[in-house]
Formats: C-alpha cells, sequence, structure tokens
C-alpha cells in the first residue's frame, strides 16, 4: 500500500470564503489540531491579497490556475496566475509532487451542507469516501472526475497525488458562521483520521456500498439574447440542494411570471443552487445523478 507522508490543508484559495482561512489559522495556532503520527501536516493561506480586499479574487479565480500549460506560460502573471505558480513550487511540483494529499477547504452561499468533492477515481477515494460517510452520515459526496481532464485539470487540489475539496455551506461571502466552521473541522478531521488508519492498515470494515452524487452539467439562468437576466430560480428549487427535481418540475421563474420547467429525461439532483459566486458567469445551479461507490 502507498503511504500518505506529507498532507497540505489549504484555506483561503478564495478571498471571502472565510471558514477555510480561519480554521487554517486556528490549525496554525494549535498544530497538534491535525497532527497525527504517520505523517507530516501542513497548512497554507493560498490567497491572501484576495481575502485583504474582501473579494473572491484580485484578478482571475485562483482556482482555475492550475493546469499544466498554465502553470508553465510565464506570460500569465497577474497576482492569481503568479500566485498559482508560487504554490505549485511550494506543494507540487504538479505531476511530482511532494504533497501526497491536499485538502482544500471551500465555502459555498449554497444549502449544500458538509460536501466531499472528489475530482479523480481510484480506490483511495472511494475508501475516503465509505469512512467519511460511515463517521459522518450527513455527509455529501460528490463525484466530479468526469467533468474533468484529469491529466490538465485546473483546480488547486491537484497539486498533489492525491486531492480533495472540502465544500460546506450555506455561508454569505465574507461572514463566519460556528456551525458552518464547525462542519468544515469535523470532516477535515475525519480525513486526517482516515489517513492515519490508511497508512497503519488499521482501516475498519468499510460499506461495501456508499451513496455519492455525479456531476452532469450545469444550467444557466434564462437569459435574453442581449445577456439580460429574464428570471430567477424557482422557489421550489431553492435552498434544495442535493433534492430531486423530476422531469416537468419547475426550476425558474420569469420576471414576467412565466414558470419554466425542467425539460430533462431523467431525475437530477441539483447542487450549487444559486452560488452567488458564479453569478459572473450567469450559473444558476449544477446537475447530478445519484450514483454508488462500490469498493472492490
Amino acid at each position: 500500500m502507498d503511504k500518505i507522508k506529507q498532507v497540505a490543508i489549504v484555506g483561503g484559495v478564495h478571498g471571502n470564503e472565510f471558514s477555510g482561512i480561519y480554521l487554517v489559522k486556528q490549525y496554525q495556532a494549535t498544530p497538534q489540531q491535525v497532527a497525527r503520527p504517520s505523517f507530516d501536516c501542513r497548512c497554507v493561506w493560498a490567497n491572501p491579497e484576495a481575502h485583504y480586499a474582501n473579494k473572491r479574487y484580485i484578478h482571475s479565480d485562483l482556482n482555475r490556475q492550475f493546469k499544466h500549460t498554465d502553470l508553465a506560460n510565464p506570460a500569465l502573471a497577474n497576482y492569481e496566475q503568479s500566485r498559482a505558480k508560487v504554490l505549485n513550487a511550494e506543494l507540487g511540483p504538479k505531476g511530482a509532487a511532494k504533497t501526497d494529499l491536499l485538502i482544500d477547504l471551500h465555502n459555498t452561499t449554497s444549502n449544500m451542507g458538509a460536501c466531499l468533492i472528489l475530482t479523480q477515481a481510484g480506490p483511495f477515494y472511494n475508501k475516503l469516501a465509505a469512512y467519511v460517510k460511515m463517521m459522518m452520515p450527513e455527509a455529501i459526496i460528490s463525484r466530479d472526475e468526469d467533468h474533468f481532464n484529469a491529466a490538465d485539470h485546473a483546480l488547486m487540489c491537484t497539486l498533489g497525488r492525491y486531492g480533495v475539496l472540502v465544500e460546506v455551506g450555506p455561508q454569505p461571502q465574507s461572514v463566519l458562521r460556528h456551525d458552518v466552521l464547525e462542519l468544515m473541522d469535523r470532516m477535515t478531521q475525519h480525513i486526517l483520521d482516515f489517513v492515519e488508519l490508511y497508512n497503519t492498515d488499521k482501516l475498519p470494515a468499510l460499506p461495501k456500498q456508499t451513496e455519492a452524487f455525479r456531476y452532469l452539467h450545469s444550467i444557466k439562468l434564462p437569459m435574453n439574447e442581449q445577456g439580460e437576466r429574464l428570471g430567477m430560480v424557482h422557489k421550489n428549487v431553492q435552498d434544495k440542494d442535493y433534492q430531486p427535481i423530476q422531469p416537468g418540475d419547475p426550476i425558474f421563474m420569469l420576471f414576467d411570471g412565466t414558470e419554466v420547467y425542467y425539460e430533462g429525461e431523467q431525475t437530477v439532483y441539483p447542487t450549487f443552487i444559486n452560488e452567488a459566486a458564479y453569478y459572473d458567469n450567469n450559473l444558476a445551479m449544477s446537475l447530478n445523478e445519484k450514483v454508488i461507490i462500490t469498493l472492490d
């Protein structure tokens, strides 16, 4: 079994997502909270300038700057592009990383609870998902590995040999919530406990099957040809992350009072519903299907 020797916990990739920043500060002040005998753990604050400016980012989304080609391109030199290169040198380099597991902490304004997002596939991730779900039944497991080209993934967590995102909400931008920070800490602690048990061959019997949600695609808010919004997320969908949408269910309410219905052919499960950070792109929500993770 391959061992996890170096773990990095990263907070504040987005400057206005406060839980990860303050949790990293807490861990740096009391490193015994993240210490385990079988591996070293470091904590990193990814994007301090965006936090000082109270913005998601200064020039461009830091969590979209980690493709191999972009990291190798010296012409990409704005603040976040430069910061990505620094983090790659510190935690990577990507593809030959000194970091075995990178845990990237995020907040969402959507009502997603505590969500473990897996952006790659494999037995390690399947066992991690089964363990976290067993220890924290309210946790949501999200599989997003099919959405990205694994060989040239843009997300921060792909700097490590393994990488996951911890996404917790609802929490407004630039706000702290005790319950949300507590959920983020609990999920992070379970991940660290899993790594310790994994390294020492002491994992308990894990469920053979674990429910998860696999990303299908995202949908945009209704817009006219001029790019102006014509409506909003329907109240029947708002705050119902991971609750089923059936074909024919209303998903948008136009400003003229017209309801817009879901026209797909299968039941889907929405996430990132009305996420504030995605209004720049007019994204309304992501749609997922329910899947089962099976251990070999």
